[in-house]
């Protein structure tokens, strides 16, 4: 039996046992418990602090964890990062107060900087040759310039509504990171079978959000030109229609030529065009 370390709340935990629903694995995610075994897969949840998780995962307590790459970076920790999961997605970035006359990183030497991530802000001070004093805090970070505990912050950034909301503004990007699938590197035989299979399953869910599956009518004369248009995945399905001169084409587009390609199909006389959702596409 396999363990997998999730967060026990907040948006990763929600996003978490989303995943694992969308790649058929049914897990208890009572908040009452801390421990949850699936009734059809042989993994069992390990519900915990987000920072708790790299250290669980390194130590073997848990064989795998779902955490923030931002976790795994300042908690150094021995883990190997299996999968990004693309989902969490945020960067941890130094902000000065908005009157500052900010010149570049130097402008830290000699500065007072408030974080949570003293490990990751570490190396990238010392990467920039800076003398600076870390105060490490662990409650909301953003108000320590307002409240004269830090000159600067080095903090979580998603839609920067905090900072602004602060009177800080965002001056250097540090590190991106998103919610990553960790293990222990040291799984037994039948454990790495599991991984293996959750990996194809998140595989599978992952290409599929991205893409789009298409039906349309089309003239039988224009079907070269739809097939340069519409490659799909190894070539369009193509069937003929009771309309004499006429065929229906299926393909696979991905979401982010959607557009485009309908526009390229209707031009050569493509109609009634349907774009269906895709569950899963096994690779």
């Amino acid at each position: 039996m396999l363990r997998l370390a999730i967060q026990s709340k907040g948006r990763l935990n929600e996003e978490s046992t989303a995943l694992l629903r969308e790649i058929g694995i049914d897990i208890d995610d009572s908040r009452r418990k801390f421990l949850a075994q699936a009734p059809n897969f042989p993994l069992e949840v390990l519900y915990m602090r987000d920072d708790d998780i790299p250290q669980v995962v390194s130590s073997g307590t848990a064989g795998l964890g779902i955490v923030g790459l931002n976790e795994v970076e300042e908690r150094g920790f021995d883990v190997k990062v299996e999968k990004k999961l693309g989902f969490g997605g945020c960067r941890i970035s130094l902000a000065v107060p908005k009157a500052v006359d900010y010149d570049g990183p130097q402008w830290f030497q000699g500065k007072r900087i408030a974080t949570s991530y003293p490990g990751i802000l570490k190396r990238w001070l010392q990467e920039n040759d800076i003398q600076a004093r870390i105060e490490v805090i662990t409650g909301s970070v953003e108000i320590a310039p307002a409240a004269d505990i830090a000159d600067a912050i080095f903090d979580i950034v998603s839609s920067g509504g905090t900072l602004v909301s602060n009177g800080l503004r965002e001056v250097e990007q540090v590190i991106f990171s998103e919610a990553v699938l960790i293990s222990s590197g040291q799984l037994s035989a039948e454990e790495q079978a599991t991984l293996d299979e959750i990996l194809f399953r998140i595989d599978s869910a992952m290409v599929s959000r991205r893409k789009k599956y298409i039906l349309m009518n089309l003239p039988e004369a224009s079907v070269e030109e739809a097939c340069r248009i519409l490659p799909a995945m190894r070539s369009p399905t193509v069937m003929p229609l009771a309309a004499k001169g006429w065929c229906s084409m299926h393909s696979v587009v991905d979401e982010a030529d959607l557009w485009d390609k309908i526009r390229q199909l209707k031009a050569i006389g493509a109609e009634g065009i349907l774009v269906l959702n895709i569950d899963k596409i096994i690779p």
